[in-house]
């Protein structure tokens, strides 16, 4: 028997990283070849023009899964029933804007975006905030939701993990497939800290496979600046990668992490790892039908304990930056 649609809302879909995310969603590579969707996209009124073509794109596709595409500037209608949402679109970062003024350019919008969702998505929402600071975005929205259960809310951290898995198979001769529990600790941001004390390769610790100084050193540089890196190299920011990174995470939420590992998402902390409780914060998770749970009993050496507390530090910063809009 056929699978019944489910609803999907995508916000900031006719941006870049939007533009990318769609024929994936469309094309069933999220969550899987024999689930059909329905699209409810939003854009600003700006947008909307640019978003037509996209839907003009879509329907020229002609995927099978695809079973309906509505479109809005209002999110109180594109969220009316949505069960999986991508909240992409946020207010850029802009020349000479600090990360705390774009904290805060940031902070109505999903003010808005969590109150709609809290009055018209479906039971069984799962949220992930891939727009940046998509941290603090992510809590924002949480704490505008308030009937919503705080574990549907997540924000992205895999396209930190899926950077570090290529850099460490890269230095190793191995596939990124190859690299399993890799975790992202703490905020998306160049505090992150990929663990690479808990890594495989092949089956094998990482740290038998690469130096520890590298591993210290410019493999951790290299994944916190690896945004930036692509910028300078193409003109434009990482969207194809970012979207991919989306489909990855809300897909192992879906279908559910392999058994013995774990993979990253920055949810919300009730303490684990003595990361204060409220914030949204990068932890290594495993997940099933929809739920997740945090990976416990790692042991974390002196090194990960300082990166972790610097990663925490400025999420703290961060709330309390916003601490207006979380009442």
């Amino acid at each position: 028997m056929p699978k019944a649609p489910i609803t999907v809302s995508v916000t900031g879909a006719a941006g870049n990283i939007g533009y990318a995310l769609l024929f994936r969603l469309a094309g069933g590579d999220c969550y899987g070849a024999d689930q059909p969707i329905k699209l409810r996209l939003l854009e600003i009124p700006p947008g909307m023009k640019a978003l037509e073509g996209v839907v003009m794109e879509l329907q020229d596709s002609a995927f099978p899964l695809l079973h309906g595409i509505e479109i809005s500037d209002d999110p109180y209608t594109a969220f009316d029933g949505v069960q999986q949402a991508f909240l992409v679109g946020s207010r850029p970062r802009t020349k000479d804007m600090n990360r705390a003024d774009l904290i805060t350019a940031n902070g109505p919008i999903f003010t808005t975006q969590g109150k709609a969702l809290n009055d018209r998505a479906a039971k069984d929402l799962r949220a992930i905030v891939v727009g940046n600071p998509c941290n603090t975005n992510a809590l924002i929205a949480m704490h505008s939701a308030p009937d919503v259960p705080r574990d549907r809310f997540h924000a992205m951290t895999r396209l930190d993990e899926n950077r570090a898995k290529a850099q460490l198979a890269k230095k190793a001769g191995a596939l990124p497939g190859q690299v399993t529990n890799l975790a992202i600790w703490g905020n998306h941001s160049d505090t992150m800290y990929p663990d690479f004390v808990h890594a495989k390769i092949k089956g094998r610790p990482a740290t038998e496979l690469c130096d520890e100084a590298w591993l210290k050193g410019d493999f951790i540089k290299t994944v916190a600046t690896r945004g930036k890196a692509i910028i300078e190299a193409r003109g434009a920011s990482s969207a194809a990668s970012a979207a991919s990174a989306a489909i990855d995470h809300m897909s192992a939420l879906w279908h559910g992490t392999k058994r013995g590992q774990f993979t990253s998402m920055a949810v919300c902390s009730n303490g684990e790892y003595g990361v204060p409780k409220g914030l949204i914060f990068s932890f290594p998770v495993t997940a099933e039908k929809g739920n997740w749970k945090i990976r416990k009993g790692l042991k974390l050496d002196d090194f990960a304990k300082a990166a972790i507390k610097k990663t925490t530090d400025e999420l703290l910063a961060e709330r309390e930056t916003v601490k207006d809009l979380l009442k």
